[in-house]
Protein backbone atom coordinates (compact mmCIF):
# COMPACT_ATOMS: atom_id res chain seq x y z
CA UNK A 1 0.00 0.00 0.00
CA UNK A 2 1.21 3.57 -0.54
CA UNK A 3 3.19 5.14 2.25
CA UNK A 4 1.51 7.73 4.48
CA UNK A 5 2.16 11.34 3.51
CA UNK A 6 1.13 14.09 5.93
CA UNK A 7 1.87 17.05 3.61
CA UNK A 8 -1.48 18.80 3.21
CA UNK A 9 -0.50 20.32 -0.11
CA UNK A 10 0.34 16.99 -1.70
CA UNK A 11 -1.74 15.81 -4.64
CA UNK A 12 -0.65 12.20 -4.39
CA UNK A 13 -3.38 9.67 -5.19
CA UNK A 14 -5.45 7.98 -2.56
CA UNK A 15 -5.03 4.22 -2.09
CA UNK A 16 -5.25 2.67 -5.51
CA UNK A 17 -4.17 5.85 -7.26
CA UNK A 18 -7.62 6.79 -8.48
CA UNK A 19 -7.52 10.54 -7.84
CA UNK A 20 -6.27 13.44 -5.75
CA UNK A 21 -6.89 13.82 -2.06
CA UNK A 22 -10.16 15.68 -2.53
CA UNK A 23 -11.51 12.50 -4.11
CA UNK A 24 -11.29 10.74 -7.46
CA UNK A 25 -12.93 12.42 -10.42
CA UNK A 26 -16.30 11.09 -11.60
CA UNK A 27 -14.87 10.18 -15.00
CA UNK A 28 -12.07 8.20 -13.36
CA UNK A 29 -14.52 6.21 -11.27
CA UNK A 30 -16.69 5.46 -14.28
CA UNK A 31 -13.74 4.33 -16.43
CA UNK A 32 -12.47 2.06 -13.69
CA UNK A 33 -15.84 0.39 -13.18
CA UNK A 34 -15.22 -1.88 -16.17
CA UNK A 35 -12.00 -3.44 -14.82
CA UNK A 36 -13.59 -3.50 -11.34
CA UNK A 37 -16.52 -5.59 -12.61
CA UNK A 38 -14.16 -7.88 -14.52
CA UNK A 39 -12.05 -8.38 -11.40
CA UNK A 40 -15.18 -9.30 -9.44
CA UNK A 41 -16.40 -11.83 -11.99
CA UNK A 42 -13.02 -13.49 -12.47
CA UNK A 43 -12.40 -13.66 -8.71
CA UNK A 44 -15.70 -15.45 -8.13
CA UNK A 45 -15.11 -17.87 -11.01
CA UNK A 46 -11.67 -18.80 -9.69
CA UNK A 47 -13.08 -19.28 -6.19
CA UNK A 48 -15.88 -21.46 -7.57
CA UNK A 49 -13.40 -23.53 -9.56
CA UNK A 50 -11.20 -24.06 -6.50
CA UNK A 51 -14.25 -25.01 -4.42
CA UNK A 52 -15.37 -27.55 -7.01
CA UNK A 53 -11.90 -29.04 -7.32
CA UNK A 54 -11.58 -29.32 -3.55
CA UNK A 55 -15.07 -30.83 -3.23
CA UNK A 56 -14.29 -33.45 -5.89
CA UNK A 57 -11.04 -34.37 -4.15
CA UNK A 58 -12.83 -34.51 -0.79
CA UNK A 59 -15.48 -36.86 -2.18
CA UNK A 60 -12.77 -39.10 -3.60
CA UNK A 61 -10.85 -39.26 -0.31
CA UNK A 62 -13.71 -39.44 2.18
CA UNK A 63 -16.45 -41.22 0.21
CA UNK A 64 -15.33 -43.03 -2.93
CA UNK A 65 -12.06 -44.47 -1.61
CA UNK A 66 -13.34 -45.76 1.73
CA UNK A 67 -16.46 -47.05 -0.02
CA UNK A 68 -14.32 -49.02 -2.46
CA UNK A 69 -12.25 -50.38 0.43
CA UNK A 70 -15.27 -51.15 2.58
CA UNK A 71 -14.15 -49.02 5.52
CA UNK A 72 -15.86 -46.38 7.64
CA UNK A 73 -14.54 -42.88 6.74
CA UNK A 74 -15.50 -41.66 10.23
CA UNK A 75 -13.31 -44.23 11.94
CA UNK A 76 -10.42 -42.90 13.97
CA UNK A 77 -7.73 -44.68 12.00
CA UNK A 78 -9.07 -43.36 8.65
CA UNK A 79 -9.17 -39.81 9.99
CA UNK A 80 -5.63 -40.20 11.30
CA UNK A 81 -4.39 -41.67 8.02
CA UNK A 82 -6.01 -39.01 5.83
CA UNK A 83 -4.62 -36.08 7.81
CA UNK A 84 -1.17 -37.63 8.08
CA UNK A 85 -1.20 -38.28 4.33
CA UNK A 86 -2.31 -34.71 3.65
CA UNK A 87 0.62 -33.46 5.73
CA UNK A 88 3.09 -35.63 3.84
CA UNK A 89 1.81 -34.56 0.42
CA UNK A 90 1.73 -30.87 1.29
CA UNK A 91 5.22 -31.12 2.75
CA UNK A 92 6.53 -32.74 -0.43
CA UNK A 93 4.99 -29.99 -2.59
CA UNK A 94 6.37 -27.23 -0.36
CA UNK A 95 9.82 -28.84 -0.48
CA UNK A 96 10.12 -30.05 -4.07
CA UNK A 97 7.68 -28.30 -6.41
CA UNK A 98 8.66 -24.98 -8.03
CA UNK A 99 6.83 -22.19 -6.23
CA UNK A 100 6.89 -24.13 -2.94
CA UNK A 101 3.22 -23.56 -2.24
CA UNK A 102 3.48 -19.79 -2.06
CA UNK A 103 3.97 -17.83 1.12
CA UNK A 104 3.49 -19.41 4.51
CA UNK A 105 -0.07 -18.35 5.43
CA UNK A 106 1.00 -18.04 9.06
CA UNK A 107 3.12 -15.01 8.21
CA UNK A 108 0.75 -13.02 5.98
CA UNK A 109 -2.38 -10.92 6.33
CA UNK A 110 -5.43 -11.49 4.14
CA UNK A 111 -4.21 -8.77 1.77
CA UNK A 112 -0.59 -9.07 0.70
CA UNK A 113 1.60 -8.10 -2.28
CA UNK A 114 0.93 -10.16 -5.42
CA UNK A 115 2.83 -13.39 -5.96
CA UNK A 116 4.57 -14.29 -9.24
CA UNK A 117 2.39 -16.38 -11.55
CA UNK A 118 4.88 -19.26 -11.46
CA UNK A 119 4.01 -19.82 -7.79
CA UNK A 120 0.30 -20.38 -8.37
CA UNK A 121 0.23 -24.04 -9.52
CA UNK A 122 1.93 -25.22 -6.35
CA UNK A 123 -0.29 -22.94 -4.22
CA UNK A 124 -3.41 -24.41 -5.83
CA UNK A 125 -2.16 -27.95 -5.18
CA UNK A 126 -1.39 -27.42 -1.47
CA UNK A 127 -4.65 -25.53 -0.97
CA UNK A 128 -6.74 -28.32 -2.50
CA UNK A 129 -4.83 -30.96 -0.54
CA UNK A 130 -5.50 -29.12 2.71
CA UNK A 131 -9.17 -28.41 2.05
CA UNK A 132 -9.89 -31.94 0.81
CA UNK A 133 -7.73 -33.66 3.39
CA UNK A 134 -9.68 -32.35 6.38
CA UNK A 135 -7.19 -29.74 7.60
CA UNK A 136 -8.72 -27.11 9.92
CA UNK A 137 -8.13 -24.09 7.68
CA UNK A 138 -10.34 -22.12 5.30
CA UNK A 139 -9.70 -21.04 1.71
CA UNK A 140 -9.58 -17.27 2.26
CA UNK A 141 -5.82 -16.55 2.37
CA UNK A 142 -4.82 -18.77 -0.57
CA UNK A 143 -7.71 -17.78 -2.83
CA UNK A 144 -7.09 -14.08 -2.25
CA UNK A 145 -3.41 -14.64 -3.09
CA UNK A 146 -4.31 -16.61 -6.23
CA UNK A 147 -6.83 -14.04 -7.43
CA UNK A 148 -4.53 -11.14 -6.68
CA UNK A 149 -1.67 -12.63 -8.71
CA UNK A 150 -3.90 -13.58 -11.65
CA UNK A 151 -5.73 -10.28 -11.82
CA UNK A 152 -2.69 -8.07 -11.42
CA UNK A 153 -1.23 -9.82 -14.45
CA UNK A 154 -4.52 -9.70 -16.41
CA UNK A 155 -5.31 -6.05 -15.71
CA UNK A 156 -1.72 -5.04 -16.45
CA UNK A 157 -2.19 -6.51 -19.92
CA UNK A 158 -5.66 -5.07 -20.60
CA UNK A 159 -5.47 -1.75 -18.72
CA UNK A 160 -1.77 -1.03 -18.08
CA UNK A 161 -2.50 2.38 -16.54
CA UNK A 162 -4.54 0.93 -13.65
CA UNK A 163 -2.25 0.95 -10.57
CA UNK A 164 -1.22 -2.39 -9.12
CA UNK A 165 -2.24 -1.29 -5.61
CA UNK A 166 -5.78 -0.69 -6.82
CA UNK A 167 -5.97 -4.11 -8.51
CA UNK A 168 -4.80 -5.75 -5.28
CA UNK A 169 -7.60 -3.99 -3.38
CA UNK A 170 -10.20 -4.89 -5.99
CA UNK A 171 -9.16 -8.54 -6.13
CA UNK A 172 -9.23 -8.86 -2.35
CA UNK A 173 -12.60 -7.09 -2.10
CA UNK A 174 -14.09 -9.24 -4.87
CA UNK A 175 -12.87 -12.46 -3.28
CA UNK A 176 -14.19 -11.51 0.16
CA UNK A 177 -17.53 -10.59 -1.42
CA UNK A 178 -17.64 -13.94 -3.22
CA UNK A 179 -16.63 -15.90 -0.11
CA UNK A 180 -19.44 -14.46 2.00
CA UNK A 181 -21.99 -13.95 -0.77
CA UNK A 182 -22.35 -10.20 -0.15
CA UNK A 183 -20.26 -7.07 -0.76
CA UNK A 184 -21.03 -5.87 2.78
CA UNK A 185 -18.23 -7.99 4.22
CA UNK A 186 -15.71 -6.45 1.82
CA UNK A 187 -16.98 -2.95 2.58
CA UNK A 188 -16.47 -3.49 6.30
CA UNK A 189 -12.95 -4.88 5.83
CA UNK A 190 -11.89 -2.04 3.54
CA UNK A 191 -13.44 0.69 5.69
CA UNK A 192 -10.57 0.18 8.09
CA UNK A 193 -8.01 -0.04 5.29
CA UNK A 194 -8.87 3.16 3.46
CA UNK A 195 -9.77 5.15 6.57
CA UNK A 196 -6.13 4.97 7.60
CA UNK A 197 -5.13 7.28 4.75
CA UNK A 198 -5.61 11.01 5.47
CA UNK A 199 -7.75 13.40 3.41
CA UNK A 200 -8.56 11.05 0.57
CA UNK A 201 -11.94 12.53 -0.22
CA UNK A 202 -15.27 11.06 0.93
CA UNK A 203 -14.88 7.60 2.41
CA UNK A 204 -17.48 6.14 0.05
CA UNK A 205 -15.53 7.46 -2.95
CA UNK A 206 -12.58 5.37 -1.81
CA UNK A 207 -14.80 2.36 -1.18
CA UNK A 208 -16.68 2.73 -4.46
CA UNK A 209 -14.48 0.61 -6.72
CA UNK A 210 -13.86 -2.17 -4.13
CA UNK A 211 -17.64 -2.30 -3.63
CA UNK A 212 -18.18 -2.63 -7.39
CA UNK A 213 -15.75 -5.56 -7.49
CA UNK A 214 -17.21 -7.12 -4.36
CA UNK A 215 -20.76 -6.78 -5.71
CA UNK A 216 -19.80 -8.38 -9.02
CA UNK A 217 -18.01 -11.17 -7.20
CA UNK A 218 -20.91 -11.81 -4.83
CA UNK A 219 -23.50 -11.87 -7.63
CA UNK A 220 -21.37 -14.20 -9.72
CA UNK A 221 -20.88 -16.57 -6.79
CA UNK A 222 -24.57 -16.41 -5.89
CA UNK A 223 -25.38 -17.64 -9.39
CA UNK A 224 -23.73 -20.94 -8.41
CA UNK A 225 -25.30 -21.06 -4.96
CA UNK A 226 -24.69 -18.93 -1.87
CA UNK A 227 -21.44 -20.11 -0.25
CA UNK A 228 -22.12 -18.71 3.22
CA UNK A 229 -25.59 -19.40 4.56
CA UNK A 230 -27.36 -18.70 7.83
CA UNK A 231 -28.33 -21.29 10.45
CA UNK A 232 -31.86 -22.27 11.32
CA UNK A 233 -32.00 -20.91 14.86
CA UNK A 234 -34.82 -19.00 16.59
CA UNK A 235 -34.70 -15.22 16.24
CA UNK A 236 -33.91 -13.28 19.38
CA UNK A 237 -36.89 -10.95 19.22
CA UNK A 238 -36.80 -7.79 21.33
CA UNK A 239 -33.63 -7.97 23.46
CA UNK A 240 -33.60 -7.08 27.16
CA UNK A 241 -30.89 -6.29 29.69
CA UNK A 242 -30.48 -9.99 30.47
CA UNK A 243 -29.62 -10.68 26.82
CA UNK A 244 -26.97 -7.97 26.97
CA UNK A 245 -25.40 -9.60 30.02
CA UNK A 246 -25.37 -13.03 28.37
CA UNK A 247 -23.79 -11.65 25.18
CA UNK A 248 -21.16 -9.70 27.12
CA UNK A 249 -20.16 -12.78 29.09
CA UNK A 250 -20.13 -15.20 26.15
CA UNK A 251 -18.27 -12.91 23.73
CA UNK A 252 -15.63 -11.96 26.30
CA UNK A 253 -15.13 -15.55 27.46
CA UNK A 254 -14.92 -16.82 23.86
CA UNK A 255 -12.37 -14.14 23.01
CA UNK A 256 -10.35 -15.07 26.08
CA UNK A 257 -10.31 -18.76 25.17
CA UNK A 258 -9.33 -17.97 21.56
CA UNK A 259 -6.51 -15.73 22.81
CA UNK A 260 -4.90 -18.79 24.40
CA UNK A 261 -4.41 -20.15 20.89
CA UNK A 262 -3.32 -16.77 19.54
CA UNK A 263 -0.65 -16.40 22.23
CA UNK A 264 0.61 -19.95 21.68
CA UNK A 265 0.63 -19.59 17.89
CA UNK A 266 4.10 -18.06 17.25
CA UNK A 267 5.71 -20.53 19.64
CA UNK A 268 4.04 -23.48 17.92
CA UNK A 269 5.09 -22.06 14.54
CA UNK A 270 8.69 -21.74 15.75
CA UNK A 271 8.66 -25.33 17.00
CA UNK A 272 7.43 -26.85 13.74
CA UNK A 273 9.63 -24.74 11.49
CA UNK A 274 12.62 -25.50 13.67
CA UNK A 275 12.64 -28.89 11.92
CA UNK A 276 13.69 -26.93 8.79
CA UNK A 277 12.60 -29.44 6.14
CA UNK A 278 8.92 -29.04 5.10
CA UNK A 279 8.46 -32.79 4.69
CA UNK A 280 9.29 -33.18 8.37
CA UNK A 281 7.35 -30.32 9.90
CA UNK A 282 4.23 -30.42 7.70
CA UNK A 283 3.98 -34.21 8.04
CA UNK A 284 4.36 -33.88 11.81
CA UNK A 285 1.58 -31.31 11.69
CA UNK A 286 -0.58 -33.81 9.82
CA UNK A 287 0.14 -36.46 12.45
CA UNK A 288 -0.91 -34.12 15.25
CA UNK A 289 -4.03 -33.12 13.33
CA UNK A 290 -4.80 -36.80 12.80
CA UNK A 291 -4.63 -37.46 16.54
CA UNK A 292 -6.82 -34.44 17.25
CA UNK A 293 -9.31 -35.52 14.58
CA UNK A 294 -9.46 -39.02 16.03
CA UNK A 295 -10.24 -37.51 19.44
CA UNK A 296 -12.72 -34.86 18.30
CA UNK A 297 -14.38 -36.83 15.52
CA UNK A 298 -15.59 -35.76 12.06
CA UNK A 299 -17.18 -32.53 13.33
CA UNK A 300 -13.73 -31.13 14.11
CA UNK A 301 -12.36 -31.66 10.59
CA UNK A 302 -12.20 -29.40 7.52
CA UNK A 303 -12.73 -25.64 7.40
CA UNK A 304 -15.84 -25.86 9.56
CA UNK A 305 -18.61 -24.22 7.53
CA UNK A 306 -20.71 -27.36 6.90
CA UNK A 307 -19.69 -28.76 10.28
CA UNK A 308 -21.13 -25.66 12.01
CA UNK A 309 -24.57 -26.47 10.63
CA UNK A 310 -24.20 -30.15 11.58
CA UNK A 311 -23.17 -29.17 15.10
CA UNK A 312 -26.29 -27.07 15.61
CA UNK A 313 -28.49 -29.84 14.20
CA UNK A 314 -26.88 -32.49 16.43
CA UNK A 315 -26.71 -30.37 19.59
CA UNK A 316 -29.39 -32.43 21.36
CA UNK A 317 -27.14 -35.50 21.11
CA UNK A 318 -24.07 -33.74 22.53
CA UNK A 319 -23.41 -33.08 26.19
CA UNK A 320 -21.82 -29.91 27.49
CA UNK A 321 -18.59 -31.85 28.06
CA UNK A 322 -18.64 -33.09 24.45
CA UNK A 323 -19.08 -29.53 23.20
CA UNK A 324 -16.26 -28.19 25.37
CA UNK A 325 -14.03 -30.96 24.01
CA UNK A 326 -14.97 -29.99 20.44
CA UNK A 327 -14.07 -26.34 21.16
CA UNK A 328 -10.70 -27.33 22.62
CA UNK A 329 -9.84 -29.80 19.84
CA UNK A 330 -10.78 -27.39 17.05
CA UNK A 331 -8.82 -24.51 18.62
CA UNK A 332 -5.70 -26.63 18.95
CA UNK A 333 -6.22 -27.99 15.42
CA UNK A 334 -6.48 -24.45 14.05
CA UNK A 335 -3.24 -23.42 15.75
CA UNK A 336 -1.38 -26.54 14.60
CA UNK A 337 -2.69 -26.42 11.02
CA UNK A 338 -1.81 -22.75 10.61
CA UNK A 339 1.59 -23.11 12.30
CA UNK A 340 2.77 -26.34 10.64
CA UNK A 341 3.02 -25.04 7.07
CA UNK A 342 -0.41 -25.81 5.64
CA UNK A 343 -1.81 -23.05 3.42
CA UNK A 344 -5.16 -21.65 4.47
CA UNK A 345 -7.13 -18.99 6.30
CA UNK A 346 -8.18 -18.82 9.93
CA UNK A 347 -11.59 -17.12 9.77
CA UNK A 348 -13.73 -20.14 8.78
CA UNK A 349 -12.43 -22.47 11.53
CA UNK A 350 -12.70 -19.56 13.99
CA UNK A 351 -16.39 -19.30 13.09
CA UNK A 352 -16.84 -23.01 13.88
CA UNK A 353 -15.12 -22.59 17.25
CA UNK A 354 -17.42 -19.68 18.05
CA UNK A 355 -20.50 -21.67 17.04
CA UNK A 356 -19.39 -24.59 19.21
CA UNK A 357 -18.76 -22.25 22.14
CA UNK A 358 -22.23 -20.73 21.78
CA UNK A 359 -23.90 -24.14 21.57
CA UNK A 360 -21.95 -25.22 24.67
CA UNK A 361 -23.24 -22.18 26.58
CA UNK A 362 -26.81 -22.95 25.51
CA UNK A 363 -26.37 -26.59 26.61
CA UNK A 364 -25.01 -25.58 30.01
CA UNK A 365 -27.51 -22.74 30.51
CA UNK A 366 -30.69 -23.51 28.53
CA UNK A 367 -32.10 -20.09 29.39
CA UNK A 368 -29.44 -18.45 27.21
CA UNK A 369 -30.98 -17.92 23.73
CA UNK A 370 -29.31 -20.23 21.21
CA UNK A 371 -28.97 -17.69 18.40
CA UNK A 372 -27.58 -14.99 20.69
CA UNK A 373 -25.15 -17.43 22.33
CA UNK A 374 -23.88 -18.62 18.95
CA UNK A 375 -23.55 -15.09 17.55
CA UNK A 376 -21.72 -13.94 20.69
CA UNK A 377 -19.35 -16.90 20.59
CA UNK A 378 -18.55 -16.24 16.93
CA UNK A 379 -18.05 -12.55 17.67
CA UNK A 380 -15.50 -13.25 20.39
CA UNK A 381 -13.49 -15.92 18.60
CA UNK A 382 -13.35 -14.16 15.22
CA UNK A 383 -12.41 -10.91 16.96
CA UNK A 384 -9.48 -12.59 18.72
CA UNK A 385 -8.29 -14.58 15.68
CA UNK A 386 -8.94 -12.01 12.93
CA UNK A 387 -8.44 -8.82 14.97
CA UNK A 388 -11.09 -6.99 12.96
CA UNK A 389 -14.20 -5.76 14.74
CA UNK A 390 -16.15 -5.10 11.55
CA UNK A 391 -15.75 -8.57 10.12
CA UNK A 392 -16.41 -10.12 13.54
CA UNK A 393 -19.73 -8.27 13.81
CA UNK A 394 -20.70 -9.09 10.23
CA UNK A 395 -19.93 -12.80 10.48
CA UNK A 396 -21.63 -13.13 13.86
CA UNK A 397 -24.87 -11.68 12.49
CA UNK A 398 -24.59 -13.54 9.17
CA UNK A 399 -24.15 -16.92 10.84
CA UNK A 400 -27.43 -16.73 12.76
CA UNK A 401 -29.27 -14.72 10.10
CA UNK A 402 -30.90 -12.49 12.69
CA UNK A 403 -30.21 -8.76 12.48
CA UNK A 404 -31.99 -8.42 15.83
CA UNK A 405 -28.83 -9.53 17.63
CA UNK A 406 -26.80 -6.66 16.16
CA UNK A 407 -27.59 -4.00 18.83
CA UNK A 408 -26.65 -6.46 21.57
CA UNK A 409 -23.44 -7.48 19.80
CA UNK A 410 -22.45 -3.83 19.40
CA UNK A 411 -22.40 -3.63 23.19
CA UNK A 412 -20.84 -7.06 23.72
CA UNK A 413 -17.93 -6.26 21.44
CA UNK A 414 -16.71 -3.47 23.73
CA UNK A 415 -15.21 -5.58 26.57
CA UNK A 416 -14.11 -8.24 24.07
CA UNK A 417 -12.24 -5.63 22.03
CA UNK A 418 -10.61 -4.18 25.15
CA UNK A 419 -9.43 -7.71 25.96
CA UNK A 420 -7.92 -8.49 22.56
CA UNK A 421 -6.62 -5.09 21.42
CA UNK A 422 -3.36 -5.32 23.37
CA UNK A 423 -2.80 -9.03 22.75
CA UNK A 424 -0.54 -10.25 19.91
CA UNK A 425 -2.00 -10.90 16.48
CA UNK A 426 -2.25 -14.44 15.16
CA UNK A 427 0.77 -14.01 12.91
CA UNK A 428 4.23 -15.52 12.95
CA UNK A 429 7.44 -13.83 11.91
CA UNK A 430 8.62 -14.80 8.39
CA UNK A 431 11.51 -17.20 8.30
CA UNK A 432 14.89 -15.59 7.63
CA UNK A 433 16.38 -16.24 4.21
CA UNK A 434 18.26 -19.50 3.97
CA UNK A 435 16.67 -20.98 7.10
CA UNK A 436 14.82 -23.70 5.18
CA UNK A 437 16.38 -26.65 3.43
CA UNK A 438 15.74 -26.16 -0.31
CA UNK A 439 15.38 -28.90 -2.87
CA UNK A 440 16.36 -28.60 -6.51
CA UNK A 441 17.06 -25.52 -8.58
CA UNK A 442 13.92 -23.70 -7.38
CA UNK A 443 15.07 -23.78 -3.74
CA UNK A 444 16.74 -20.36 -3.51
CA UNK A 445 13.56 -18.64 -4.80
CA UNK A 446 11.43 -20.08 -2.04
CA UNK A 447 9.32 -17.45 -0.25
CA UNK A 448 9.50 -17.23 3.52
Amino acid sequence: MPARDDDASSSRPVPGGVGPRDGPALGTLLRLCVPAVLVGIVSALVLYGLDQLSAAAEDALWSDLPGALGVDPDSRWWIFGMLTGAGLLVGLVVWLVPGHGGRDSATTELIAPPLPLRVLPSLVVVTVLGLAGGVSLGPENPIIAINTALLVALVARLWPRVPTDLVVMLAAAATIGALFGTPVAAALVFTGVVAGFPRGGPLFDRLFLPLVSAGAGAMTMDAFGRPFGSMDVPDLGVPDIGDVGISLAVATAAAGVALLGVIAFPHVHRFFHGLRNPVLYVTLGGVVLGVLGAIGGPLTLFKGSEQSFELVQQRADLSTANLVLIVAVKLVALVVAAAAGFRGGRIFPAVFIGVAAGVAVNAAFPGAPLGLSVASGVLGVVLAVGRDGWIALFVAVAVVGDVGVLPVLCLAILPAWLLVRSAPEMLAAPEPAGSVTPAGPAGPERPA
